[in-house]
């Protein structure tokens, strides 16, 4: 998935599109996505749709998943390829007798990546109905790297640390990532929880978060406020919105972040360590 054409300071456009999502109800939701993507005029490269963007956050995976070839991922193939930008969020998928909740990250070429949220969310019994994956999906465009994770990874600090084994040997010069990006669907009541962590990641990782979150209420009459946000290394808020709908573009830097790498080098101090997937 990596693009070689580019020179690696460019900078990276990315629109987060914060809206209501109908129940349970996938051509709606497909519809009003593909007329609110067809609405945005910049230039941009990377759309960013929430978590279980074709559904809601729904609990009946054996009703509504679809394979890879199946409608939704479809959809994304020809949105992508129409509006020739990358399209990501998160969609009910089927694998043999599993169900995931999986981030698919969609090139207008049509190929794409993966990634299968580990942390599942027992509270809504998410861990009752999906599978937990057990890998990252660090996708790589125009020189930038961007961690792709799904609305309760952002509670696990670990999942989201920097992870490179000769951190920092220049520092400022090699990490793992460059951007932290959560897709969600994120309670209303628990929206301070969501601003405090997604800082926290930003300064911690030393990198740009982007979190995008749904707005409304779902069928269990759970409220969204949104609150979708964009947010700096040095834990700035660059975006945010709560309790509408909203389409916004923002282009990131790369130099303003590897100006905060080299004069804050605090991840050349930081734990070595690796995860154990049982």
């Amino acid at each position: 998935m990596q693009s070689n054409m580019y020179n690696r300071m460019q900078p990276l456009t990315f629109t987060l599109i914060q809206t209501h999502l109908h129940w349970e109800d996938k051509a709606a939701n497909l519809a009003m996505l593909e007329q609110k993507i067809n609405s945005i005029n910049q230039v941009t490269e990377v759309i960013v749709l929430p978590e279980m963007f074709s559904t809601g956050f729904s609990m009946q995976p054996h009703l509504f998943a679809e394979d890879m070839q199946g409608e939704t991922v479809q959809w994304m193939k020809r949105i992508a390829q129409q509006k020739k930008a990358i399209i990501t969020g998160s969609v009910i998928i089927q694998e043999k007798d599993n169900f995931y909740n999986r981030l698919l990250w969609m090139l207008p070429n049509g190929s794409y990546g993966c990634y299968d949220k580990r942390h599942l969310f027992a509270y809504a019994g998410e861990d009752g109905h999906y599978t937990p994956g057990n890998k990252r999906l660090i996708a790589s465009v125009k020189g930038w790297k961007i961690n792709l994770q799904i609305c309760y990874d952002l509670r696990f600090p670990v999942w989201a640390r920097q992870q490179t084994p000769s951190l920092l040997e220049k520092p400022g010069d090699e990490v793992e990532y460059d951007v932290l990006l959560y897709v969600a669907n994120w309670p209303e009541r628990r929206n301070h929880a969501w601003q405090t962590l997604l800082t926290a990641r930003a300064i911690e990782n030393q990198c740009y978060v982007i979190g995008v979150n749904r707005v409304g209420a779902d069928g269990n009459n759970i409220a969204h406020c949104g609150n979708s946000m964009v947010i700096d290394a040095l834990g700035t808020v660059l975006y945010q919105k709560e309790n509408e709908e909203a389409i916004f573009t923002i282009m990131l830097q790369k130099e303003a972040l590897q100006e905060v790498r080299k004069k804050y080098p605090f991840l050349h101090d930081a734990d070595h360590f690796n995860i154990i997937n049982e």
